[in-house]
This record gives C-alpha cells, sequence and structure tokens, in this order.
C-alpha cells in the first residue's frame, strides 16, 4: 500500500478498496479457501498473526499462528465491531476521524475496550445493489497499516485482481 501522510489521500485509497474488493457469492467454503490462503501466506511469511472470518455474527474461520496471544483475539473482535458498526474497514474508520484532525477514540464516544479503529478488519460484500456487508475479515498481530495491506494483498490474490501497486 502506498504511504500517504494526508489522511484525506489515504482514506480515498482505502474506499477505493473497498469498491473492488467484492465477491460475487461467498458462503462456508469460500470462507474455508479464504482463511487456509492467509494461513498459508502468513506461514510463508512467519507471521504472528490471528485471522478470522464471519458471516454476519457466526465465525466461520478462525486461526491463531505461532507467536500471536489472546490479545490478538481481543484486537480482532474490538475491530471487528468497527466494521459492523460502521460498514467500512477499521482502517478506513479510523483514518476519517484523523482526516478530520481529531481521534475515533476521542470522539465516537464508544468504548475502548469494545472497539478500534485500527488496520485490520475488512468488510466483506457481494456484488448486487443493496447487499450491503455480509461478514468481516479480520487478522491482528502486525502493525496496523501492515495488518490491513496484508489484508488487502491475500483479498486481491483470492479475487484474481492485480494489487493496487502493479497497476
Amino acid at each position: 500500500m502506498t504511504d500517504h501522510d494526508d489522511p484525506a489521500e489515504l482514506a480515498h485509497v482505502l474506499e477505493a478498496q473497498e469498491r473492488r474488493l467484492v465477491f460475487d457469492s461467498f458462503g462456508y467454503e469460500d470462507a474455508w479457501r479464504l482463511g487456509s490462503l492467509f494461513v498459508d501466506t502468513a506461514r510463508q511469511r512467519e507471521l504472528p498473526i490471528v485471522v478470522d472470518i464471519r458471516y454476519g455474527a457466526q465465525q466461520l474461520f478462525h486461526a491463531a499462528l505461532p507467536g500471536s496471544s489472546a490479545d490478538n483475539d481481543g484486537w480482532v473482535e474490538r475491530k471487528r465491531r468497527v466494521v459492523e458498526r460502521y460498514g467500512h474497514s477499521s482502517y478506513l474508520v479510523g483514518t476519517r476521524f484523523r482526516a478530520r484532525g481529531t481521534t475515533f477514540e476521542g470522539s465516537s464516544k464508544l468504548p475502548e475496550d469494545a472497539y478500534a479503529a485500527h488496520g485490520g478488519s475488512f468488510p466483506l460484500r457481494v456484488g448486487g445493489a443493496g447487499t450491503g456487508v455480509i461478514g468481516t475479515v479480520t487478522v491482528s498481530g502486525l502493525p496496523q497499516e501492515v495488518d490491513h495491506a496484508f489484508v488487502v494483498e491475500v483479498l486481491e490474490q483470492f479475487l484474481g485482481q492485480p494489487s493496487a501497486s502493479a497497476r
């Protein structure tokens, strides 16, 4: 992902990612294949992460890799709740607050022990009018911008899209 000093510019990049990373359909088998791709890629790179995939309220995939901890599970929950509440990636939500010259923690009025607008949770959408967010994929264990970039990279690979940096 491109390094952006301007939060408003970064927000535009993150919004574009959400518009293009949309599934034709998504179900149990897709969650297993996507989760397995996350785990395989993370293992190759020896990333100490937790991966979580939800369809609505149901957890369809969860894996904790060596070096991760129960704290990462807590971060997954907090970031996932941001996506469910706002309908956008946790990184985009936090970036939008920064673009307005404030912070999520200072302005959202949501409890910090339940919500975290840090990078790593991404909305799952299925194409078609009015479908909206049908689930989430969340990674925790790396710096927030790296968590987010890893999610985007694996989604691009799964959906057969070239990475944004390749365009």
